[in-house]
């Protein structure tokens, strides 16, 4: 019989992390802890974000809920994933650090990393990029200085003056590539209107400009843009790829959004029979989190993976980008450890 504990966990980013829909440098996630008989421990991390409908506090409740839908076989992944899905709607965070903790707890049975359940190698995992959240011209230059070790970079837009952002991250880091993610703050002429200065600055992966019910719109969009157009926000399940067939390159895979890492691998394929370019990205979360979601890098091609290496205080040590390079741990299950 599975037991589960909760923690929440108090993080803290270096800088405030601000997007076009405001911002923050305090965050508040819940650490999952499942427990089988034999004293053998799953973890798992929800990182809850107002957005998509989930507090600390909502998250907590859910987990009461749940509770009771824990499975008598950890190894029963598929239906317990279901029975979570009937007893609650939505709760995507919720879920996902339960679908982590029993990943983490099956592989720890086994003696293998989670990658290895899916026969993955960890070598293809890509390169992730670093964020730089919206600022003041002068904190924006000294972010991206310190971000010197990371080899590409991601910039928050939807701003009225984006094209001085651009500007000043282009100069300070001449060299090196740049994506841009508008986090739905642009409508269809912005968007069109910014190209052209996208193209100027060399900017090479255009995420979620619209807001997410715009499909049409992000189709134009992708008409009219030379660069891959990738939807963030008008994605979150597997449900949500064949309307985008056609209107965007790719989707954005987040757990926080999908509800568990079965999830994430069933988008994977989806898009990839729709021959969509994929990406994976991240909440701002601990190691624990990012981990769970590092995992199943090797399967992807566009890696934001950013959220543990922008915090003041991560708890946890897990999969790393030093460099920009996902690198895994090689440790049973998530193979995370606490600092």
């Amino acid at each position: 019989m599975l037991t589960l504990e909760t923690e929440i966990l108090p993080l803290r980013t270096r800088h405030p992390f601000i997007i076009a829909r405001g911002g923050q440098s305090e965050y508040r996630t819940v650490m999952v802890r499942l427990r089988d008989g034999d004293g053998t421990e799953g973890w798992g991390e929800a990182a809850p974000t107002k957005f998509y409908g989930e507090t600390t506090e909502t998250v907590l409740g859910a987990l009461e809920t749940y509770r009771r839908a824990l499975p008598e076989d950890p190894f029963d992944l598929e239906g317990v994933e279901r029975r979570l899905e009937t007893l609650l709607k939505l709760n995507p965070a919720t879920r996902a650090a339960l679908s982590a903790a029993l990943h983490d707890l099956v592989g720890k049975r086994l003696g293998v990393p989670v990658y290895r359940l899916w026969g993955l190698d960890p070598a293809k995992a890509p390169r992730s990029t670093f964020t730089i959240g919206i600022d003041t011209s002068e904190k924006m230059r000294a972010k991206v200085l310190e971000a010197g070790e990371y080899p590409i970079l991601k910039i928050k837009l939807g701003t009225d003056r984006d094209a001085e952002i651009l500007r000043t991250v282009r100069e300070a880091a001449p060299a090196k590539e740049i994506r841009v993610d508008a986090n739905a703050g642009w409508t269809v002429k912005q968007t069109v209107g910014m190209l052209p200065v996208l193209r100027e600055f060399g900017v090479t992966v255009l995420e979620q400009p619209l807001v997410p019910t715009d499909l049409d719109g992000l189709g134009e969009v992708r008409r009219r843009a030379d660069i891959p157009v990738i939807a963030d926000e008008s994605c979150r399940t597997a449900a949500d790829i064949p309307p985008l067939v056609g209107r965007v390159d790719g989707i954005n895979i987040k757990l926080a959004k999908c509800g568990s890492l079965r999830e994430a691998v069933r988008m994977i394929a989806v898009a990839r029979a729709h021959g969509m370019t994929v990406m994976v990205g991240c909440m701002i979360e601990s190691s624990l989190g990012i981990t769970a979601a590092a995992h199943f890098t090797p399967l992807v091609d566009i890696v934001d993976l950013d959220g543990a290496a922008l915090l003041a205080n991560d708890p946890f040590a897990g999969a790393t980008i030093a460099g920009g390079q996902v690198r895994l741990p090689d440790g049973p299950g998530l193979g995370v450890t606490r600092r």
